[in-house]
């Protein structure tokens, strides 16, 4: 069936990710959700809702107790291609953070801080309310010719390796984050 790059294959990540770390035992110093959302495709209704419930209107900014408490959400919806960086969302501060954390994933390709957001995909409904969310950058792979809405987009288009890189990647991060003393640097408040 269709939708294994967009987004089976991040799904799958994030759930091997938390399996990772529950079999290490480590202790965590924060509580972890994983949230697989619905209606991205129709405009992010499943997390703009989540976010207006648990954290605050966009519209107003009202904020809930909950938003002071989250410190970073991690998001992979770019197809099933290799992770090799992160988008910093305009999030200058959170640089050397994630360069430390990238340090020991050298040797997986992980090597890009870029700046700039990417737009599309769940973690900008986080952003938009002042939480740090970001969108982990992959290789493209066929994810724009071939697989994305189409009917290509199939379990064969799902290199095994990179996804099982991508939980590594994705584990070491929310692990970091979760046993940070101190939360992520935001960014100023959106107006």
């Amino acid at each position: 069936a269709t939708g294994a790059t967009d987004n089976a294959a991040g799904s799958a990540a994030m759930m091997e990710a938390l399996r990772i770390l529950k079999t290490t035992g480590l202790r965590l110093r924060r509580t972890v959700r994983l949230v697989l959302w619905t209606g991205e495709e129709q405009g992010r209704i499943g997390s703009q809702a989540y976010v207006k419930e648990h954290f605050g209107d966009r519209d107003t900014m009202a904020l809930k107790p909950e938003h002071a408490r989250v410190s970073a959400y991690f998001n992979m919806d770019n197809g099933a291609g290799a992770i090799r960086g992160v988008y910093l969302e305009g999030n200058e501060a959170i640089r050397p953070v994630f360069a430390t954390w990238m340090e020991p994933l050298r040797s997986l390709g992980m090597t890009t801080l870029a700046i700039r957001g990417t737009g599309n995909t769940d973690h900008a409904s986080l952003d938009a309310i002042g939480i740090p969310a970001f969108q982990f950058i992959q290789d493209p792979l066929e994810y724009g010719s071939t697989t994305h809405h189409g009917s290509n987009d199939v379990y064969d288009r799902v290199p095994a390796e990179d996804l099982m890189n991508n939980s590594t990647i994705i584990a070491t991060f929310v692990y970091h984050a979760a046993v940070r003393d101190e939360l992520l640097p935001r960014k100023p408040l959106p107006r």
